[in-house]
């Protein structure tokens, strides 16, 4: 058994565990994923050193792997889970990694972004903490996905890195109030109009529906544009007119998100109990000695749930 040591770099970053053996060791080197001048001390190379400390990048380089194997000593700092995700997805994506995964584009990976944000929306409506915890994670691998496929884009490219800083900016500028010495906020709905102020100025906006999302479920738009209508002193007489199902249907749910009532959610939660009751009902049906299918106008109501 070996008494040497890898110790595992990450970037230019050393573990602090491994400090101490770095400077009582005589024998130092940098394998080939690491720069040699960074550290401070030789490339490893050909050389056969017994009880030698290696400075790598990865357990995975050719030299770590075989003194891992003959039982070196591994020191290595804990790698934030969060950090291993983005490694993961570089791996699936990288040659050797999963073909499927190789030949995604943003374009492609629309339909399971849209699918996994409304699994995690279920999972809050149903209030179970098991797959909440689950399609988050499935949520933000799509986040991860799309930053690595942006990454890969020869003209404009950028990464998961890139996507925090931006976001870290946005949060720390919005709050003016908890990050630099502007006047506190005291309550949601000033906080509500002043984070739409940071907005309208930081985008340069022209108009109070610009950022809007115009590709979300039509009742959540009908919402939105109430909301930002709402805000802007609109009144609810200029909202469209007329008898049609389409128009009814907006004024509905504009007025309901002024009056702060969300309608997607409510429309989704009404949707959700009314499919309950079909299954109820079939359950009833059969227990009953019935075929559901064969259930006419006057056997739904015989056998649907009372409220």
């Amino acid at each position: 058994m070996t008494a040497a040591v890898v110790v595992i770099a990450r970037g230019a970053t050393l573990p602090a565990a491994a400090l101490p053996i770095l400077r009582s060791s005589a024998a130092v080197y940098a394998a080939s994923d690491v720069d040699p001048d960074v550290f401070g001390v030789p490339a490893l190379g050909d050389t056969q050193v017994r009880d030698l400390v290696l400075i790598a990048g990865s357990r995975r380089e050719a030299k770590a792997a075989a003194l891992i194997r003959a039982g070196a000593r591994v020191i290595e700092a804990p790698v934030p889970p969060l950090v291993e995700a983005a490694e993961v997805m570089d791996r699936l994506r990288s040659p050797g990694g999963c073909p499927w995964d190789a030949v995604q584009t943003h374009e492609s990976l629309r339909q399971y972004l849209v699918e996994e944000t409304y699994e995690l929306l279920d999972a809050i409506e149903e209030g179970d903490r098991v797959a909440l915890r689950e399609e988050l994670g499935d949520v933000l691998l799509q986040v991860l996905f799309h930053a690595r496929v942006a990454a890969e884009d020869a003209a404009d490219p950028f990464g998961i890195d890139e996507v925090a800083s931006d976001l870290v900016a946005k949060l720390v500028g919005r709050h003016p109030h908890v990050f630099a010495d502007a006047p506190r906020v005291e309550t949601v709905s000033d906080q509500n109009l002043k984070w739409e102020e940071l907005k309208q100025a930081e985008k340069s906006r022209q108009s109070i529906v610009d950022g809007v999302a115009l590709g979300q479920p039509a009742v959540a738009l009908a919402g939105k544009l109430g909301q930002r209508s709402g805000r802007a002193g609109i009144p609810l007489d200029l909202f469209p007119d007329g008898a049609e199902a389409a128009a009814q249907l907006f004024r509905v749910a504009a007025t309901a998100r002024r009056a702060g009532i969300d309608p997607e959610g409510e429309l989704r939660a009404v949707a959700k109990r009314f499919a309950r009751d079909i299954r109820d009902a079939e359950q009833a049906a059969r227990d009953a000695g019935l075929e559901p299918t064969t259930l006419e106008a006057d056997g739904w109501r015989k056998f649907w749930p009372s409220s």
